[in-house]
């Protein structure tokens, strides 16, 4: 195997390991974001460069798996979930709500959260809504790319409801039509309107 080759595999071997590593953090709940179990577990494994570190579809693939080799001990249905999160987004539809996450992307763990961002210019009209609701959701903050050379901490609502985890974040308005960006991959996240969730849950894929 020529020098070269090794360094591919090795580097393929590495990436994995970070990959597989972020995702028991994720599973065990030592970590709450993709990108910060990435930078954790590649801490631990003492690799600092950067481009020996898994893109956010690794940590995904990771997570897929690793899911489905502990499925003996199930998450909630993804099917009730979903139903919640719809029922959510027309409570909430005046803040035209995006569901994102694992609840949207089909990978649910024991911990599933329904996130929805919404949108408004007002930072306060959320606040409103629910202390006049009698919502009681503890509030803290969340750290997201909005775009490529802008980070912001966007407020975050959490709360459950019938036995299910919900977080609320609430993004400027202009973020509907430009959704925040994965923190790994500086992709666009993938969200879904009521309308498509609703159509996902009537056609789901095979």
């Amino acid at each position: 195997m020529s020098p070269r080759r090794h360094d591919d595999t090795r580097s393929r071997q590495q990436r994995l390991q970070v990959a597989e590593a972020a995702a028991r953090l994720l599973m065990e709940g030592g970590a709450d974001s993709p990108e910060a179990a990435r930078r954790k577990a590649a801490a631990r494994l003492g690799l600092r460069d950067e481009t020996l570190w898994p893109t956010g579809e690794e940590v995904r693939q990771a997570l897929g798996s690793r899911q489905r080799l502990f499925q003996a001990a199930p998450g909630p249905d993804l099917g009730r979930l979903r139903s919640a999160a719809l029922e959510a987004m027309g409570f909430f539809a005046a803040f035209d709500p995006r569901l994102a996450g694992p609840v949207l992307e089909g990978g649910v763990g024991p911990d599933a959260t329904v996130v929805l961002h919404l949108h408004a210019d007002d930072p306060d009209a959320l606040a409103r809504l629910l202390h006049d609701q009698r919502i009681p959701a503890r509030q803290r903050s969340r750290r997201l790319r909005l775009q490529r050379d802008r980070t912001a901490d966007v407020p975050s609502w959490q709360f459950e409801a019938d036995g299910i985890a919900f977080e609320l974040l609430l993004l400027p308005a202009s973020a509907l039509r430009q959704p925040p960006l994965d923190a790994i991959d500086d992709r666009p996240m993938a969200r879904a309107s009521a309308a498509a969730l609703k159509r996902l849950m009537d056609d789901p894929p095979d």
